[in-house]
């Protein structure tokens, strides 16, 4: 019989029988909108999420589209995980830490003080139990989540003065990230500001905040902290490996097909990848411009590590009483890190110490 007539007398149900023509009936053109937590500026991070949109597009032959919106353009920059909640937007590219208020296992999925470094969280991602994990306490807000990037252990912020002992925290207004460190600057006597990337120049130019981090010196400066702050402290030990992540709406994610799903967790995984070996490549420059602006960067006193240090574990012993899936996920995640710790003090450690005292 010819394929005119097959499809004529067989119709759609006989095609699909046969396999005449199964390619054109593969999934229909999918159009998704991903919400950005970060502004346009920062082509590092807001440009993880547009690493992720061309590469679905490529990789499905632009049959998967997904439009990249930055933070505040459809909703506040903090509002996403509400927003995938309601259905408005399928997807985000954003910080877990920063819905530490809606739960402090959110944290967990990102960065807490003293805690992983970038590879170490990878590991702890991939091969642990840490994706696992998250995503069964995600489920709960009807989001699975991929890893969308890393910036690599971030500084510990701009200030308007010194810190040269725990006690300058003292009263201090201080942007932070996310809740999690911002209880732990409570301690220390400092009063946390919770306000997005994209104005902290203004608060700190009309002295609304006395100091603000953000992540380090390519994004900081492409956001021009120095020209307000003169004092770059680091390191940032409440962020010594931040993972951002893509949270999908779950809904949206199982009405994928099984080759969409996997396009789309690859997809991730480049973006992840890419965004850590970026930093690590224009963070260099970007500090030794800082230097020669006159920025005074300096390293936080081992005074101020220890009681640091001290006072994020009272606040981890807190969560661990008040809330079982924080202390569920945090207990992993320390025996995990404690290996991790093991681990790269020999090879890691040595070569990397060795080799920060070479002249090349």
């Amino acid at each position: 019989m010819e394929r005119r007539s097959l499809i004529k007398h067989a119709g759609i149900a006989g095609v699909l029988t046969t396999g005449v023509a199964p390619a054109v009936f593969a999934q229909a053109s999918i159009r998704w909108r991903l919400a950005s937590s970060f502004p346009k500026s920062l082509d590092t991070i807001y440009g993880g999420a547009e690493v992720f949109a061309r590469a679905v597009k490529t990789m499905t032959n632009g049959r998967f589209e997904i439009s990249v919106h930055a933070g505040g353009e459809l909703m506040p920059a903090f509002g996403v995980v509400d927003a995938l909640q309601g259905g408005s937007v399928e997807m985000a590219h954003t910080v877990p830490y920063y819905f530490y208020g809606k739960s402090p296992a959110f944290a967990l999925g990102s960065a807490i003080p003293f805690g992983f470094n970038a590879r170490q969280m990878s590991a702890w991602m991939q091969h642990g139990n840490g994706r696992k994990l998250m995503n069964e306490f995600y489920a709960g807000f009807n989001i699975v989540s991929f890893a969308g990037g890393n910036t690599g252990t971030q500084m510990g912020g701009w200030y308007l003065r010194e810190i040269k002992n725990p006690g300058d925290f003292k009263g201090m207004k201080m942007r932070l990230g996310g809740g999690l460190v911002g209880e732990v600057m409570s301690k220390l006597g400092a009063i946390p500001q919770s306000i997005p990337g994209g104005e902290i120049y203004q608060a700190l130019q009309k002295g609304t905040i006395d100091a603000a981090e953000w992540v380090g010196p390519y994004d900081d400066q492409k956001l021009g902290f120095h020209k307000v702050a003169p004092y770059y402290y680091y390191p940032g030990w409440w962020e010594g490996g931040p993972e951002v992540d893509f949270f999908i709406q779950r809904k949206a994610f199982d009405s994928l097909s099984a080759d969409n799903k996997l396009i789309v967790e690859a997809a991730a995984a480049l973006a992840h990848s890419d965004m850590l070996s970026k930093y690590d490549a224009l963070n260099p420059t970007a500090l030794k411009q800082l230097v020669a602006a006159k920025t005074k960067v300096l390293p936080f006193s081992q005074a101020v590590m220890d009681v640091s240090f001290k006072a994020s574990m009272e606040v981890f012993a807190e969560n661990d009483a008040k809330s079982p899936e924080w202390k569920k996920i945090y207990g992993d995640m320390r025996n995990f890190q404690r290996d991790q710790i093991l681990w790269f003090r020999f090879a890691e450690a040595r070569y990397d110490t060795f080799m920060s005292a070479q002249k090349i």
